[in-house]
């Protein structure tokens, strides 16, 4: 299991980054919004913790801003029908703190509102996971804080009209062209609109 790499950020593309390690190995490595958000500018060094999922059609490499955001992407993967893609975009779109809440709270509605997350789906992340996500009330708040810049905009441009995939692809190619650093939310929505726009 690869649980952790560090190395140099080599690349940023939409949903996912480059990482070369001191070893010469590159990995690339598909990561939530949030971690896009935090990552340092390309060239900088950077360590994800990360998890491998194994599937018939391939391997993929998940990285998270801690151990945090990997063991609750594997709580949410561990639900029958919830994929990791499914959970990558309830990271990006809720982060850990929210996305947890909002199941321990069974927040139907708000978990429906993610794409690719239907009422029944909601339902099941609900029923399976509401007594079990108790660890990261604390862990999560601490490390993790929801209401970054990028989770702020991803809400203004879906309260815009824009789909949650619609307005987190726009983000994370803002993100891709320059790094996004230090980035407000004004002008992460102006980068996204201005993509939208434009094709």
């Amino acid at each position: 299991m690869i649980a952790q790499v560090a190395g140099r950020l080599a690349a940023k593309q939409a949903d996912r980054v480059m990482i070369h390690t001191a070893g010469g190995v590159g990995y690339e490595i598909v990561v939530p919004l949030g971690v896009m958000e935090r990552l340092p500018a390309v060239g900088e060094t950077v360590s994800l913790a990360t998890e491998l999922v194994v599937r018939e059609d391939g391997w993929s490499l998940y990285g998270f801003q801690d151990d945090a955001g990997r063991r609750f992407f594997q709580r949410l993967i561990g639900v029958s029908g919830v994929g990791p893609k499914i959970a990558i975009a309830l990271m990006s779109a809720l982060g850990v703190e929210r996305g947890a809440r909002a199941v321990k709270e069974r927040n139907i509605a708000l978990l429906a509102s993610v794409s690719g997350i239907g009422k029944k789906t909601a339902e099941r992340l609900a029923l399976e996971l509401a007594d079990k996500l108790g660890e990261f009330d604390e862990a999560a708040g601490a490390v993790v804080p929801g209401g970054g810049a990028a989770e702020a905009a991803l809400h203004a441009l879906e309260r815009l009209g824009y789909a949650t995939v619609e307005a987190d692809g726009a983000l994370r190619r803002a993100f891709a062209a320059d790094g996004g650093s230090g980035a407000d939310t004004e002008t992460l929505v102006r980068r996204a609109l201005q993509l939208l726009t434009t094709g």
